[in-house]
């Protein structure tokens, strides 16, 4: 037969661990010149990171192959005994890291695990109070083109117009005007901490579920260098990657039982853990990715080690020394610095947009997202800011002194927009800084 590299098969009933570049060029050749531009640019996307070696390892295992629908003791295909042990395992560790009574690792990522919430606490039409995207908030909290703006009545809360931080009165008046039965407390461009305990105190007010997205700062959460919503929140959703540095996957954490059963659910069969169990598999998803659950329980490893909690702190003082350095340089930033991990620049008395900035920093080796701003004036599809956010160049071992680079190499680009030779110096420049750290989860070649 035909043993050829691109077949990968060598005999009947054996496999060649053939490599990549020999089965699919192409698709090599892209991952190279992918690792090529992470090796070489500034990574300040506030949503993402770098995955150590075992965590890649794990996610691209031999569990891959397992279906494995059900929960473990309870699936719905043979030969799950080892696949059982793993999510277990997770769901441990899940548990241990956060204090959380108990955890679900099946999401197959944060939006998807949000809706599982949605699907487990409410009917159709409830009311739900979320931040709105031009504010910092994220889709699946009720925005209008979203799921959760659709099949739920949204009650938008705010920020206070000077501070442009949550207006905790403000939202304590609309929720007791508006009667929500479900509260979230979260954001995707919300640069300061959130204060839980005032939020549950308003929830308990009346009567509402208090739900915690924590997507962008559960490793912040997991370091100590951000407060932990569990014993505040009868819900919180995360994201699996981000800042906690594991697989792109999400998780869910609950209390066992439900406070307002009796008034919302009084002839529910479960309690809250496994209404929430039930919501995600069978309701909304098959068979769970056995591989980024085991990918999860590394990062849950990883996460508890203490080199980990240096990692968060230094984070956040990453962040807080690149938003003082860009103040020095005359920038605007929302809020007028961070708490956490990320800072957004508003630009909306510069000339271009956010996306015409983001453009331009991206030709420089410097990746950015645009981002709305409070009060934007511009389309959603441009917007007037930029949000920045440190956990990848922390993860490479960058610290204060670089951020003071970073800070240069932005402005430079941002006060002359049209010097095409100035953006390829800094091009040049970014490149050599990226070269004095090592990116973690990428090998040598």
């Amino acid at each position: 037969m035909d043993n050829s590299a691109d077949l990968a098969v060598a005999q009947p009933g054996t496999y060649v661990r053939s490599p990549l570049s020999a089965v699919d060029p192409t698709v090599y050749e892209l991952l190279v010149r992918q690792e090529q531009q992470e090796r070489t640019t500034l990574k300040l996307i506030a949503s993402e990171n770098f995955a150590s070696s075992a965590v890649l390892e794990a996610t691209g295992s031999i569990f891959t192959n397992k279906y494995a629908e059900g929960y473990p003791g309870a699936r719905y295909y043979a030969g799950t005994e080892i696949v059982d042990e793993l999510e277990n395992l997770a769901i441990e560790r899940l548990k241990k890291l956060f204090g959380s009574e108990h955890a679900n690792v099946q999401p197959y990522s944060g939006s998807p695990a949000n809706q599982a919430v949605y699907r487990a606490l409410l009917k159709p039409c409830d009311k739900v109070m979320g931040l709105p995207i031009p504010q910092g908030g994220h889709l699946t909290h009720g925005w209008a083109i979203n799921f959760s703006g659709t099949d739920y009545r949204r009650v938008p809360y705010g920020l206070h117009e000077k501070t442009q931080e949550i207006d905790y009165d403000s939202l304590r008046d609309t929720a007791k005007r508006e009667r929500p039965r479900l509260i979230w407390v979260g954001g995707t461009a919300y640069p300061r901490m959130f204060d839980y305990a005032a939020m549950a105190e308003i929830a308990l007010e009346l009567n509402a579920y208090l739900v915690a997205d924590i997507a962008h700062i559960s490793g912040l959460i997991a370091a100590g260098a951000h407060p932990n919503p569990v014993p505040h929140c009868d819900v919180v959703s995360s994201t699996s990657h981000k800042s906690i540095r594991g697989p792109r996957g999400g998780f869910i954490l609950s209390r066992n039982e439900d406070r307002y059963q009796t008034v919302y659910h009084p002839k529910a069969k479960y309690n809250l853990a496994r209404r929430i169990d039930r919501a995600v598999f069978p309701h909304l998803q098959g068979g769970p990715h056995m591989n980024v659950i085991a990918a999860l329980a590394v990062a849950l490893q990883e996460a508890a080690n203490p080199s980990f909690r240096s990692y968060g702190q230094q984070t956040v003082k990453n962040a807080q020394a690149l938003a003082q350095a860009l103040l020095e340089r005359g920038y605007d930033l929302v809020t007028g610095g961070t708490d956490n991990h990320m800072l957004i620049l508003d630009l909306r008395n510069r000339p271009l947009s956010g996306k015409a900035y983001a453009e331009l920093l991206a030709k420089a080796g410097i990746i950015t997202n645009f981002n709305m701003v409070p009060g934007d004036p511009r389309d959603p599809a441009v917007t007037s800011g930029i949000r920045l956010g440190t956990p990848a160049v922390t993860s490479m071992g960058m610290r204060e002194a670089q951020m003071m680079q970073v800070a240069g190499f932005i402005d430079a680009v941002l006060r002359r927009p049209d010097d095409e030779d100035l953006h390829a110096s800094v091009r040049r420049d970014v490149a050599d800084l990226c070269a004095a750290f090592e990116v973690p989860g990428i090998a040598d070649r």
